[in-house]
């Protein structure tokens, strides 16, 4: 089951998917720990699911420490690079219309799961009005879609507090939490906080990073970690609201202290942490502030390891778009812990193992070399085959 994990988000596969690529390859069985070659499928796709769920956080995190260990001494670093971003989850672009539409939609499901009789379902209405959000950026007909949207509201509303009224009292709490994201859905105005941004992930937040081109995303923020001169990932976590950056900073330290067995002495952050200079015993050194009390080689030699801080930004960039980062298909906070971790386990072993061939081809490329010194020196004939190096 770990294996399938990380098969899957080294190759950016869903678990359905990554079951059927391990019946068809005899990579992934060897990986698994098989040693003859299967026919059928190992397990179900909805065991992935049940496994991420009893390992728990300490599980996953023991799988990105097992990830660490293998790099050996190179991820024993006393300095590490920070930074956060965020995993998006995935929903549609939230609009107003959209919410009203879904609520109507659950209520209609709940509603023929109780056997309720409602008094007016609304469906050709709702349609009527959602075809009419054509002609929201019109300059004559904008009004129509202002007021079609408000009928949608309403509508939310009314078959909101209907089943309120009319799903028995022994049923009530089986649908409380979902009828709760309903009426805050349906009275939530512009300006508040904590507003819902999807049905069926509500604990979705709207974060702005100051990115020109992709202004709000949807998703929770996440805090990374990887070692200042290897690379490696030593610290993954997600966060359930929209935290400052400085205030991540004890939980993401401490979680490398877990993972790594030491206490990082120096952490390298930007300006966006920017606050405290130490913490549990780890000094923070902020990108773009090199000491002025610093002359000569000294500042320079600090200014080259604040730019270093930057290298972890690749590293983002890889996460999401091979191992599974840039959209998190998991449900709930429970899945964009578990997604985050196995994406920095699934790159520490794809890096180890680029290494691992890396030396090979090495080792070969020198031993070649060594016997063609030996065949100038002794004029031998080359074999054919050396000339492809």
């Amino acid at each position: 089951m770990v294996g399938l994990n990380l098969l899957k988000h080294m190759f950016n596969l869903g678990d359905e998917t990554v079951i059927k690529a391990w019946v068809e390859n005899p990579y992934y069985q060897y990986f698994t720990g098989e040693t003859v070659f299967q026919w059928k499928f190992p397990v179900a796709p909805s065991d992935m699911v049940y496994f991420r769920k009893r390992i728990g956080e300490a599980g996953l995190e023991r799988i990105l420490s097992a990830t660490i260990k293998v790099h050996g001494d190179s991820a024993l670093e006393e300095e590490v690079i920070l930074d956060t971003t965020v995993q998006e989850k995935n929903i549609t672009h939230p609009t107003d219309v959209k919410l009203y539409s879904r609520v109507i939609e659950s209520c209609w499901r709940i509603a023929d799961k109780e056997e309720i009789e409602l008094r007016q379902r609304y469906s050709r209405v709702r349609k009527k009005y959602l075809y009419l959000q054509r002609f929201r950026k019109s300059k004559v007909r904008f009004r129509e879609a202002i007021r079609a949207e408000k009928k949608l509201k309403t509508i939310a509303g009314r078959l909101t507090r209907e089943l309120l009224k009319k799903i028995a009292k022994s049923r009530i709490a089986k649908y409380a939490a979902a009828l709760d994201v309903f009426q805050q859905i349906v009275y939530q105005k512009k300006s508040d906080s904590d507003k819902v941004y999807s049905v069926h992930e509500p604990d979705v937040q709207c974060i702005s990073k100051g990115k020109e081109y992709k202004k709000y995303e949807f998703g929770c923020k996440v805090s990374l970690a990887v070692t200042k001169d290897s690379g490696v990932c030593v610290g993954a976590m997600s966060f359930e609201k929209n935290p400052y950056d400085g205030h991540t900073l004890p939980e993401a330290l401490d979680q490398c202290e877990r993972l790594t067995e030491q206490r990082p002495k120096v952490a390298l952050v930007d300006l966006g942490y920017r606050g405290a200079k130490e913490v549990g015993g780890t000094e923070i050194l902020y990108a773009g502030r090199v000491g002025r009390d610093l002359k000569g080689s000294a500042y320079y030699r600090m200014k080259k390891k604040l730019g270093r801080r930057a290298s972890i930004e690749p590293r983002i960039g890889h996460l999401k778009a091979r191992f599974r980062l840039g959209r998190n298909f998991l449900k709930g906070n429970y899945g964009d812990m578990a997604n985050v971790i196995l994406a920095a386990s699934a790159m520490n072993l794809v890096n180890w193992m680029g290494r691992f061939l890396l030396s090979i081809f090495e080792w070969v490329r020198s031993s070649i070399k060594m016997l063609e010194t030996l065949r100038v020196l002794l004029s031998w004939p080359m074999p054919k085959f050396v000339g492809t190096f």
